[in-house]
């Protein structure tokens, strides 16, 4: 029979206060979430109990996080939504295809924020009728893929009627609840526990007795209750019971009450114990297997076998199963194993993997089946988790080693670091391949860390090195990962050893791939210069359909920014969205997403760019991780508004975001501080950085020649031509060529430059040489002409946003006599990024389902944006937005 331990819920005011209000707001349609955390036996249950008994009128759903069913992907998401399933046809078709997905109703790869925008969707459909609260226990046992989609719904709810309520022992292993608003539940005063005590003990009760029994429980109720039922009542008094921490104190009560139990019940609490999901028929059929009288339940204490199979508290649950002997557990999963159907492969191999003594092949095969269908659904840790454990049941060293590295491979990608570098410490490396893999890993687990004694690159060139001699392609590949991983970390000197290493490699058949021809031109540019390096690059950034950028799209990026090559730049970002929509992966969509950002700041359509930053800082929030801070600056750099500008540079670490010094000598070029400029200038190209450094150098000399530093503007301008001379395009000819009219005060160049930027993705340039032209006429007393050249410049900068360059060509317009047009506010000026992304979606039509599909957010709150929107421009309907050509 199952035990309560007391109806009374003693001391816990502020916290009931903090639920009852948690509630109240839900009902009035404003929802939330809150994180009961403590020890064990605080009294987290107990308030959970609370919450249900005041939740009047709500629809209350539940789920229990469970430590067997950790590793299995979206297991408690599931059982929180089980009751509700029904309503699934309710969605659009991609969320319900991701919902099913998920809970193994449909094959495939599950998009994981698909699938919390989809349980959001689910939820919303049923506060269409009442006010819902979700109740999540045992927290800290939540598998990963669940932790995520209810982190995320919890970040989402403040638009509707819907409370989460989530209990969790102290500490958890989750950093997504720590993200979210919580309670932390402490011990109870002294006279709160004595009346708890007096409460639970009616009978008379000696004053040293129950002085101890205060001392020992140290105000946690749970241990208050038990205590005394487990150490007896002289034992406390007499003092020899010897202190301990409070879990092992209730857990060892729980252990004592089991122990006088017969071996066939015992047995029973076991299975009971090592079965996650609480069903009766389950449950009955493993002990039938094992020989066990149903009879032998009702000795058993602290669980209910009924409907459901319930132990009367976690540490119950997990006291029973840690009482257990070795054998007993394994004896309990082996059964377990034997009645799990077989529609259910990944629980029934999980528990013959519990039921193994020792290496077992065919467990071991089990599980990595198992670890490639948990990828399939999208949970890649329980993949790592079924893989470790594999790799542990193997009995070829070969095969344990290629299984360790796809658990490594599976850890890195969830983030368990730690886990992942002490797998990768156990590895042998007698197989050169083997070495290798365990080398590209160590490099990527550097990476992601910034941490330890060797960078990065050294783990891929150690990687390469082992396998010239035996795959002189694949080597190659790893020095061509080093190079991308050096330019990334800006660190040069990697990037010229890996170069130097690469080169020895080098077929002397010439290169037979993309790759290898990408290699190559990035080895010459480094030992040979741009004019070499040219050669080689040109026809692979030109190419915008090869496949290296398909996986390299990164490093692409960054040659076509170096050559100047705005087509490539803005092509491989472009593709790079789409494999990430496709693939649906939120790891390379955002840097996708960030790249057409980027490149879209420079094409001059910043309503374009703001909402492809949206977007990406969109997902950034809804996956928890910090957003990509560099389409941000190059935005603000061309926009030119000082303040929020300089606030956005200071927040930066300069370290994290090799953009910054570019973006100062943006904006102080636009706003005239030619010494500010050029310091950033100088910073940018002495950091060498491939792509900043090449864009930083038309600001070098423009800041240059302003400050009169003649020499340093001609060097300048010759690393600048042999960048664009390299690459052959009109984006670089053309800055080159103003930057050369500059240098050599050359009216034809200022023309040449006008003409090659005469293209619409490259306006901002183009204004940029009518402005410098412009400038140049008035200094020559030619007033009429430099009117001219200046008005469009203050026209065109004026139209596109570039605030800054733009007030700068109106003051040089005054100086000739004439008056520049005054600016007519945007509607987007008044709007935040979030905003202006959703009034761009709306204006072309999109509903609020289906922009808070794309935002991860809910309907109400799209709503609640757009009623600000709304009241910010004077509107009164989204018809009226389709009209606000500021928005297109």
């Amino acid at each position: 029979m199952l035990e309560t331990y007391t109806d009374v819920l003693i001391g816990r005011q502020d916290e009931i206060r903090q639920l009852d209000a948690l509630l109240r707001a839900a009902r009035e349609g404003s929802g939330g979430a809150l994180v009961l955390r403590g020890e064990p036996g605080i009294g987290k249950s107990a308030l959970l109990r609370h919450l249900d008994e005041a939740a009047t009128g709500f629809v209350v759903m539940r789920a229990s996080g469970a430590e067997f069913e950790m590793e299995l992907p979206f297991a408690a998401l599931h059982q929180l939504l089980a009751p509700v399933t029904g309503r699934l046809a309710a969605l659009p078709g991609p969320h319900r295809k991701a919902l099913e997905i998920a809970f193994g109703l449909d094959t495939g790869t599950p998009d994981p924020f698909l699938v919390g925008v989809a349980s959001l969707g689910l939820l919303v459909e049923i506060v269409r009728e009442r006010p819902l609260l979700c109740v999540v226990d045992d927290a800290q046992w939540l598998d990963q893929a669940s932790a995520k989609a209810l982190a995320f719904l919890a970040r989402r709810v403040s638009a509707e009627s819907i409370a989460l309520v989530f209990a969790a022992r102290e500490p958890t292993r989750l950093p997504e609840l720590n993200e979210l608003p919580s309670c932390t539940l402490q011990g109870l005063g002294e006279a709160d526990a004595r009346a708890l005590l007096a409460a639970v003990l009616r009978a008379p009760l000696d004053e040293r007795v129950r002085d101890r029994i205060l001392d020992e429980a140290r105000g946690n109720p749970l241990a208050l209750v038990e205590l005394p039922r487990t150490a007896g009542l002289d034992g406390m008094a007499g003092g020899f019971a010897q202190p301990d921490s409070v879990p092992d104190m209730i857990e060892q009560s729980f252990r004592s009450r089991l122990e006088v139990l017969s071996p066939p019940a015992r047995q029973l609490v076991t299975v009971a114990a090592a079965d996650p999901i609480g069903d009766p028929g389950l449950l009955w059929r493993a002990a039938e297997r094992l020989g066990i009288d149903p009879a032998a339940a009702e000795s058993v204490p602290l669980v209910e076998f009924g409907t459901r199979i319930r132990f009367s508290h976690p540490l119950a649950r997990s006291a029973a199963y840690r009482a257990a002997a070795p054998d007993e557990r394994r004896r309990a999963h082996e059964a377990l194993a034997v009645v799990t159907p077989v529609t259910d492969p990944d629980r029934r191999a999980w528990h013959r993997a519990q039921a193994s003594a020792g290496p077992d092949e065919q467990v071991a095969a089990e599980l990595e089946a198992s670890a490639t269908r948990a990828q399939e659904r999208g949970g890649v840790a329980a993949a790592a988790a079924f893989l470790e454990r594999s790799a542990a049941l193997t009995i070829s060293p070969d095969r344990r080693a290629e299984r360790a590295l796809a658990a490594i491979q599976a850890k890195l990608s969830v983030g368990d670091f730690d886990r992942a570098a002490h797998l990768l410490s156990t590895v042998p490396t007698d197989d050169p391949r083997q070495a290798a893999r365990a080398d590209l890993l160590r490099g990527r687990l550097s990476f992601v860390r910034r941490r330890g004694d060797e960078r990065p690159t050294e783990n891929l060139l150690r990687a390469a090195d082992r396998l010239v001699a035996t795959d002189r392609a694949w080597a190659r590949e790893c020095y061509l990962d080093a190079i991308e991983m050096g330019l990334l970390l800006g660190g040069l000197d990697h990037v010229v050893k890996a170069a130097r290493k690469a080169s020895a490699s080098s077929d002397p058949d010439g290169p037979a791939s993309s790759a290898d021809a990408l290699l190559s031109g990035l080895i010459s540019l480094v030992g040979d210069g741009y004019p070499a390096a040219g050669e080689i690059l040109r026809p692979v950034v030109d190419d915008l359909d090869d496949e290296v950028w398909a996986k390299r799209p990164s490093l692409g990026f960054m040659v076509a920014t170096e050559l100047w090559n705005f087509d490539a730049l803005y092509g491989i970002a472009t593709r790079a969205v789409a494999a990430g929509r496709e693939s649906g992966s939120f790891h390379s969509l955002p840097i996708g997403l960030a790249m057409q950002a980027t490149a879209t700041v420079h094409a001059g359509d910043f309503g374009a760019a703001m909402e492809l930053i949206s977007e990406e800082e969109a997902i950034a929030d809804a996956t928890g991780a910090a957003p990509l801070v560099h389409p941000r600056l190059h935005l603000a750099a061309m926009r030119g508004r000082r303040e929020e500008a300089v606030e956005l540079f200071a927040s930066v670490d300069h370290r994290m975001s090799l953009s910054v010094p570019w973006a100062t000598a943006v904006l102080n070029n636009g706003l005239a501080d030619y010494p500010a400029a050029l310091e950033a200038a100088k910073q940018a190209v002495e950091y060498g950085a491939v792509g900043t450094a090449g864009l930083a150098l038309p600001e070098l000399v423009e800041a240059a020649v302003r400050c009169g530093e003649a020499e340093l503007a001609a060097a300048a301008l010759a690393s600048l031509q042999e960048r664009t001379q390299a690459g052959r395009q009109a984006w670089g000819l053309g800055v080159e060529a103003y930057a050369r009219a500059m240098v050599a005060e050359d009216e034809s160049a200022y023309q040449e430059a006008i003409g090659l930027l005469d293209d619409s993705a490259l306006v901002v340039y183009r204004a940029r040489a009518h402005l410098l032209y412009g400038e140049w006429l008035r200094r020559q007393g030619r007033r009429r002409d430099a009117r001219s050249e200046l008005r469009l410049a203050h026209e065109s900068l004026t139209d596109l946003g570039v605030e800054a360059f733009a007030e700068r060509a109106a003051g040089e317009l005054r100086a000739t006599g004439a008056q520049a047009r005054s600016r007519t506010s945007k509607a987007s000026d008044q709007l935040t990024m979030r905003e202006v992304h959703i009034a761009r979606l709306v204006a072309d039509g999109a509903t609020s389902k289906e922009v808070a599909a794309k935002l991860f957010l809910s309907p109400r709150t799209v709503d609640a944006h757009l009623r600000n929107i709304f009241r910010k421009l004077g509107l009164a309907s989204r018809r009226q937005l389709r009209n606000l050509p500021d928005l297109r």
